[in-house]
């Protein structure tokens, strides 16, 4: 599963808003999240789907590599991965805004 997501932030805020989210998955779902760098692992599960993937912060773009669920959970995995970067990378939305319990 790939996801490309495009954003507007500086580097270095998008890191800190990404970092933000970690926290959230780790608090709401037990997602473990190790950040190396500009990159960082997830493992975990949500629902019933797995979510094993990298994370890698870069200008201008997030991407988001991982395994890919299956045909069942492919869409209902790429929306919720999808809804939280919308969330987490909204310059609209200060950091300290975004929620890091679920």
């Amino acid at each position: 599963m790939e996801i490309d997501y495009k954003h507007a932030l500086p580097e270095a805020d998008a890191r800190a808003r990404l970092e933000r989210l970690g926290t959230y998955l780790t608090s709401k779902h037990g997602i473990k999240v190790d950040w190396t760098g500009p990159k960082a692992k997830f493992n975990g599960k949500y629902l019933v789907v797995k979510i094993d993937g990298e994370l890698a912060v870069a200008p201008g773009v997030v991407t988001f590599r991982g395994v890919d669920p299956g045909f069942l959970w492919r869409k209902k995995a790429t929306e919720y991965i999808q809804g939280k970067l919308e969330k987490y990378l909204d310059p609209k939305v200060p950091l300290s805004e975004l929620p890091t319990e679920g």
